[in-house]
């Protein structure tokens, strides 16, 4: 049986619950061989992040330049892309080894309000990488800067949609979890939507749950999945996880990734 493998190029987390270390365990919990490509260090705990450290550009093309030259690639996320410069020289290596199954998580600014993307990094992520993604996945903060409006409702969740449709991702994704009611993701491929709903979880344990979103999606990629039931399956996936989230630190905990094994060890109550 082929091994199925996914890519993650983004930031590490510290404290594991977002960035590199969500992807990977995401990845595993969900059948795909996990590798990675660092492009920042991150010092953060579950209060917040405290300090950021980019890779020389250099080293992120040589991550990623050996691991196509060696091994077959299934898919791909893109998460903390902070600098122009790592983005051109991601953008550069995925069309020369015609990439594909990339997934964009345009992450801009962490929950504690931390900006991991700099303000003049955004006209080259969404000219660069948006094109080359098979989708992209923005929460509404995140759609709100793309778009440059504000969105409070299902229909300018749509409109933003929209919009970012025509920056040339194959779909978009925009998550719902900061409205007021229930946590309706809405996808759009250029001529329909679709809503995937979700009951909204009472926790505070929600770090992370973009990245694990993201990968999510990217793992069932890799294994053959289309992008609509991809997407279904990441959202039941993350609303597991949300739903066995983990209490540690003093802030926000992370997502409960590999929920099933850690009932069966008797780290969870449910």
């Amino acid at each position: 049986m082929k091994t199925r493998v996914g890519l993650t190029i983004a930031g590490s987390d510290s404290c594991g619950g977002a960035g590199i270390q969500a992807d990977l365990k995401t990845f595993s919990a969900l059948g795909t061989y996990g590798m990675s490509v660092i492009t920042a260090v991150t010092a953060q705990n579950t209060t917040g992040v405290v300090d950021v450290r980019e890779m020389d550009v250099a080293i992120v093309k040589n991550q990623i330049d050996c691991l196509f030259d060696d091994i077959e690639i299934d898919a791909v996320k893109i998460g903390m892309v902070s600098s122009t410069e790592i983005i051109n020289v991601i953008a550069a290596c995925l069309k020369k080894y015609k990439a594909v199954n990339v997934v964009v998580d345009p992450v801009m600014v962490s929950k504690s309000g931390y900006y991991l993307l700099r303000p003049e990094a955004k006209a080259a992520l969404l000219k660069l990488l948006f094109p080359i993604a098979a989708v992209v996945t923005p929460n509404i903060p995140e759609a709100e800067l793309i778009t440059n409006s504000k969105i409070e409702n299902l229909e300018q969740m749509k409109e933003a949609a929209r919009i970012i449709y025509e920056l040339g991702p194959a779909h978009v994704v925009i998550k719902g979890g900061h409205l007021t009611e229930d946590a309706i993701d809405v996808l759009y491929d250029g001529s329909s939507f679709k809503y995937l709903k979700g009951s909204r979880i009472d926790t505070r344990n929600t770090h992370g749950t973009g990245c694990t979103f993201s990968s999510a999606i990217t793992a069932h990629l890799a294994r053959g999945y289309a992008v609509t039931e991809a997407v279904k399956l990441a959202k039941d996936y993350i609303n597991g996880a949300i739903a066995h989230s983990i209490e540690l630190g003093h802030g926000f905990g992370p997502t409960g990734h590999f929920y099933e094994l850690y009932r069966k060890a008797g780290m969870l109550n449910a």
